[in-house]
């Protein structure tokens, strides 16, 4: 029995890397032309510029809310419900379609393991020839979809369980002796807890692949102490799979499908391997090209690869969300205000904004890191930058490099809302 999916995932780092650049120029141009939303979002980009993470970090970042707001306004005129970011109509290459909270829709194509989510599913120990109970919901959202899909190109059966109706998931798990169980961590707790509240063994289950859900180290040991493994995976219904949790159990590696960058929250620029950012997703899926898709996650490079041998980037999971826009007297303050400050100033390495105070009385200081002690009046500088961007007076405060928490904020809402 093999260790890995594929051999992709044990290529040499530099090989992966030239696969993936090489594959960029093409997946560029093809979404510029046959994407609508790509094709106004990328109109001065030239594909060929776009060979290297350089170049791919001088493009846009498409964000979730703006993918929405695509949809909508082409919806109220009458036209494609994808805001023109599939390359695909209705019929025989779209064999689905379903809908995320917003709502935003999102195609199903008809490639193999079109989610990719097979690597995953392995990764978290299911083989060839077992049986899955599929818990993931299968109405409107994708996720029950995504993990069958996944399952079949692995070669697996899949019990299609879906979400409530717990005893009856009780009964299913029972007599069908599936290997193991694929949905939230939370439901299949409360699965366990009733199969145990109503004494039925479940003696097959010794294996989870989870999602949607935070699935923290305490979790992870409850279900071990009733001889479950589980283990986790990132994936999203724009996206498909993102990364996947190994044996190793050292943060979350990341697909062969996809190109992750890290960026700095509010803006499109990649921050330095550990530093805490918002998680940027390049689609190689030619039904769904999103270039440079800010997941507004949070997340951080690990160093080094995997001990299970595969080498692909590994990041540390989910760390919350990046969307730290805050309202101030008023006034909505955005990440990217933040850092059209910073870019003023060459002498700022980071920024962080802390709003203190209550609500209708708030106080806001720029934290900034720099090496100098002021020179020229740099506060100063800083605060009529923080007016002139904001429209709210700001004090500022010098500190050194290194003094701010790499937690991935920009906008710190410390105020009281007692």
């Amino acid at each position: 029995m093999t260790d890995h999916f594929d051999a992709l995932e044990t290529r040499a780092p530099d090989v992966r890397e030239a696969a993936h650049m090489a594959a960029l120029p093409g997946q560029v141009r093809h979404a510029k032309q046959l994407s609508a939303a790509f094709t106004e979002i990328l109109e001065e980009v030239n594909p060929d510029d776009v060979r290297s993470r350089t170049g791919l970090a001088n493009l846009p970042v498409t964000r979730k809310h703006e993918l929405l707001a695509r949809q909508q306004a082409s919806r109220a005129a009458g036209g494609n419900v994808f805001g023109g970011f599939s390359t695909l109509a209705y019929g025989a290459p779209m064999p689905r379609l379903f809908s995320s909270p917003g709502p935003i829709y999102e195609p199903e194509g008809t490639a193999r393991d079109y989610w990719r989510m097979a690597r995953a599913i392995f990764a978290a120990g299911f083989r060839t020839g077992e049986l899955i109970h599929n818990s993931f919901s299968y109405h409107f959202v994708p996720a029950g979809s995504m993990m069958e899909t996944g399952a079949h190109a692995l070669g697996c059966t899949v019990f299609a369980g879906g979400t409530g109706q717990t005893e009856q998931q009780v009964q299913a798990i029972a007599e069908l002796q599936p290997a193991g169980y694929i949905g939230t961590p939370s439901f299949l707790r409360i699965i366990v807890d009733k199969a145990a509240e109503i004494g039925v063994p479940l003696p097959s289950l010794k294996k989870a692949m989870f999602g949607g859900e935070a699935f923290p180290p305490s979790l992870r040991d409850w279900f071990a102490q009733r001889g479950i493994s589980g283990y986790q995976c990132y994936a999203t219904a724009d996206l498909g799979s993102i990364a996947y949790e190994t044996s190793a159990r050292e943060g979350l590696v990341i697909d062969e499908g996809v190109i992750v960058e890290i960026v700095r929250p509010g803006t499109g620029d990649p921050v330095a391997e550990g530093e805490v950012g918002e998680v940027v997703v390049t689609s190689l899926n030619p039904v769904y090209p999103l270039i440079r898709f800010g997941t507004g996650d949070l997340s951080a490079v690990l160093p080094g690869t995997c001990p299970t041998g595969r080498t692909n980037m590994r990041i540390k999971g989910w760390m919350g969300r990046a969307d730290q826009t805050t309202k101030i007297r008023g006034m909505f303050v955005h990440p990217g205000q933040v850092n059209d400050i910073v870019k003023r100033f060459p002498e700022i390495a980071k920024a962080r904004l802390v709003v203190t105070g209550e609500m209708a009385n708030d106080a806001m200081t720029l934290k900034v890191e720099t090496a100098c002690s002021g020179p020229d009046g740099l506060a100063a500088k800083v605060g009529e930058a923080i007016r002139d961007v904001t429209k709210l007076r700001g004090s500022v405060e010098l500190v050194l490099p290194g003094s701010l928490p790499n937690d991935g904020k920009v906008i710190e809402d410390a105020r009281s809302y007692k």
